[in-house]
């Protein structure tokens, strides 16, 4: 039988092909700087390649250490004035695998411009049943199922440091988005019988965590894999998670990923096979809403953000200043002058 795992092979080029709208933004011609602090960033996944609803005002390109990110970044301005910068995560034509990603150049990118938080889309597979296709899922726990060929931190030999990683998501934003969308009622249904559900975990009967298994790819896993994430309480399943968080976490940013259902994978064998036109028409479906959610969602955190009154954005603030484990002594100013970018100020360069 062909389940998803070949159809997903074209999905983005048929994405590309369906979903145009409204008048298009010749994004080359917008200024290559943008002279004030963004303190809000998202991250498009899989057919979430721009923020159609916003106007652009500049489209930045920023050199780290790390090199460049997967795409130049393009900033936008909501109505209510609050800006917002939009980076796509596996580059402007998905043409970088999730092993690829170069996350290191992202983050610190988006550090550079200012962001004190992120939201990350993501399309992913469901492992439970309860979470259908199109529905959105607001994760709390991740587990790492990647292989370690994926860079995940910005400290390397020579420059220890450890950060907390208990809580993989910001709590104060996921209690922002939790708050400002229902669990029904949100999201569109366009043109199936289900109307798409917002899983949150204060949405759960038993405030339950709501986990992301992170895997390698760029295969999908097998069927007896799928059922043992299954067992481990694993939520949803996808590719981009990790280092991305991990690495917004040394970077002292608030990070929330909101997950996009697709299918069930092949964990589910009483459902029927599923079509590219069936995963076509879910993600194009998951994009509308995910468009909508980010609308919704941008002047709320903005908003949030500005006042300071729930500490978001600000509580990581200094965390990773103290949480190295090399001798001032035994540092190579090469490596200082590398954190720096992301830090100035922490660690004196001699």
């Amino acid at each position: 039988m062909v389940r998803i795992n070949i159809a997903k092979n074209n999905i983005s080029r048929l994405l590309r092909m369906s979903l145009h709208r409204g008048e298009k933004v010749d994004l080359s011609q917008l200024p290559h700087t943008f002279d004030k602090q963004v303190p809000l960033a998202v991250i498009g996944g899989t057919g979430l390649y721009d923020l159609p609803n916003l106007k652009p005002v500049a489209r930045v390109t920023v050199s780290t250490p790390w090199g460049f990110p997967s795409a130049p970044i393009t900033i936008s301005v909501t109505d209510q004035g609050y800006p917002v910068a939009f980076l796509a995560r596996h580059g402007q034509h998905h043409d970088l695998l999730p092993s690829d990603v170069p996350s290191r150049a992202n983050i610190a990118a988006l550090k550079k411009l200012g962001v004190k938080a992120i939201i990350a889309f993501s399309a992913v597979g469901s492992l439970q049943q309860e979470i259908k296709p199109r529905d959105f899922v607001v994760p709390t726990q991740v587990i790492d199922r990647t292989k370690g060929i994926r860079p995940s931190t910005f400290f390397e030999k020579g420059f220890v440091a450890h950060a907390m990683f208990g809580e993989p998501f910001d709590l104060t934003l996921n209690q922002i988005i939790s708050d400002s969308l229902p669990s029904s009622g949100f999201l569109e249904g366009f043109d199936t019988e289900h109307t798409p559900l917002l899983h949150t975990k204060k949405h759960t009967n038993k405030n339950e965590d709501l986990t992301v298994i992170c895997m390698e790819g760029p295969q999908f896993s097998t069927r007896a894999e799928l059922k043992l994430y299954r067992t481990w309480g694993g939520s949803v399943i996808n590719m981009s998670v990790l280092p991305e968080a991990k690495l917004a976490r040394e970077a002292e940013i608030a990070y929330q990923m909101i997950c996009m259902s697709t299918d069930y994978d092949s964990w589910n064998e009483n459902e029927e096979p599923v079509t590219v036109e069936t995963v076509v028409g879910n993600l194009k479906a998951n994009l509308a809403n995910a468009c909508k959610v980010a609308a919704h969602l941008i002047d709320i955190v903005s908003a949030e953000l500005v006042s300071g009154e729930k500490n978001l954005g600000t509580s990581l603030e200094g965390s990773m200043k103290y949480s190295v484990s090399t001798s001032p002594h035994g540092v190579k100013k090469e490596l200082l002058e590398k954190m720096h970018f992301l830090f100035p100020g922490y660690w004196p360069i001699n």
